[in-house]
């Protein structure tokens, strides 16, 4: 581990201990001359990489071969060759973050490509149409009026496809083309796709009021309805800042839940009269297991295969498959537990952390939503 020459004298430049021999009792660090030459200044920092380097591996390929035998291993005291569980899961989670919850930048402008394939493909139909009508000896007024029947046809389905804020572009776009042409075919499309963009969204909470006030008294919405719908609305505005500023908090979710998990594992398992912290390392060993197999594999689903593959969902099967096995072989390793006692707690555990996951997800929603607005 240590490379360097080792000082003759006894006193420990750390903490002042009285060194036997290479390391100090107390503290451990090594009795080495401060001065050293530049490679082996080199050497020293290599080896103690190599070192952890060396400890990662050896944690790692039973973390992931042997379900819950680091754990045990751990707890029996042997130490030495493992990462303590918190420093590799800090280090695991900040890889995992990294590379699963990366930001997608550009799905904005993949998603307004798509859409003027979209147009374009729409287009070469209502021509074709146009064509082949003619062809067949339909007047020309009649294969006009038809094509132009399914072009608004077309018009409104890719209306409809757009999210919400392209739909408010698009409105803004056609109310100023009509204010310049006063178009009597552009003014009914405005009212049409202002009716889908009204009845979907419901724009702004202001539109909302004014769509109230024309109704009766009888059908209007209550106050406590309407302070929903304003929540609501307010959501599906800033759903993109919202859902970006969730998925930038889920490292400290996954914490925060880590914990509880433990909680739930332990209720499950209280005939065992084993200690909390016990049952947190298990834990925090087997969020290690599901954020290394995701690392491992999510950049291959979503950058060789393509997200909505068949590799993908075989792939995606097969992880499930994997993390359902390890859990099982983990938890019948460590708890010496029988089968269908831990197929049942497996199912109780996980009903519990899907419902904690869900109200605590729920509860940052609404925490972002007062903080954004």
């Amino acid at each position: 581990m240590s490379s360097g020459k080792y000082r003759k004298e006894h006193d420990c430049l750390n903490c002042g201990a009285h060194v036997e021999k290479h390391y100090c009792s107390q503290c451990g660090q090594p009795n080495l001359e401060l001065k050293e030459s530049f490679w082996g200044f080199i050497s020293h920092s290599i080896a103690h990489y190599f070192h952890f380097d060396n400890k990662f591996f050896q944690t790692l390929s039973p973390l992931l071969t042997k379900p819950g035998q680091v754990t045990l291993d751990y707890l029996a005291g042997k130490r030495a060759r493992y990462i303590n569980p918190v420093s590799m899961y800090i280090f695991v989670s900040i890889v995992y973050f990294l590379v699963v919850y990366s930001p997608k930048h550009g799905e904005k402008d993949t998603d307004n490509v798509h859409v003027n394939i979209e147009k374009k493909k729409n287009q070469n139909v209502t021509d074709s149409v146009n064509k082949a009508l003619k062809l067949t000896g339909i007047p020309k007024k009649i294969a006009n009026k038809a094509t132009k029947s399914i072009d608004e046809a077309i018009k409104k389905e890719e209306f409809i496809a757009l999210g919400f804020a392209d739909q408010e572009k698009e409105l803004n776009r056609l109310k100023a083309e009509n204010t310049r042409l006063k178009s009597d075919s552009i003014a009914n499309r405005i009212e049409d796709f202002n009716e889908i963009h009204i009845e979907r969204n419901d724009s702004t909470y202001a539109a909302y009021l004014l769509r109230q006030k024309k109704m009766s008294l009888a059908e209007q919405d209550s106050w406590y309805e309407k302070l929903i719908k304003k929540r609501a609305i307010t959501i599906g505005e800033k759903s993109e800042v919202i859902q970006e500023t969730l998925e930038h908090n889920r490292p400290k979710q996954y914490f925060l839940l880590m914990p509880l998990l433990a909680g739930f594992i332990m209720l499950n398992f209280r005939k065992n009269h084993i200690y909390y912290l016990d049952h947190l390392i298990f834990t925090i060993h087997g969020m290690m297991v599901y954020f290394i197999v995701s690392i491992i594999t999510k950049p291959i689903m979503i950058q060789v295969f393509g997200e909505d593959s068949f590799l993908t969902k075989i792939m995606e099967i097969g992880v499930t498959i994997y993390l359902f096995w390890y859990m099982f072989k983990a938890l019948t390793v460590f708890y010496q537990r029988k089968t269908w006692s831990t197929v049942f707690k497996i199912f109780w555990i996980l009903i519990l952390y899907a419902v904690a996951f869900k109200l605590s997800e729920m509860a940052m929603i609404n925490l972002i939503y007062y903080v954004a607005t």
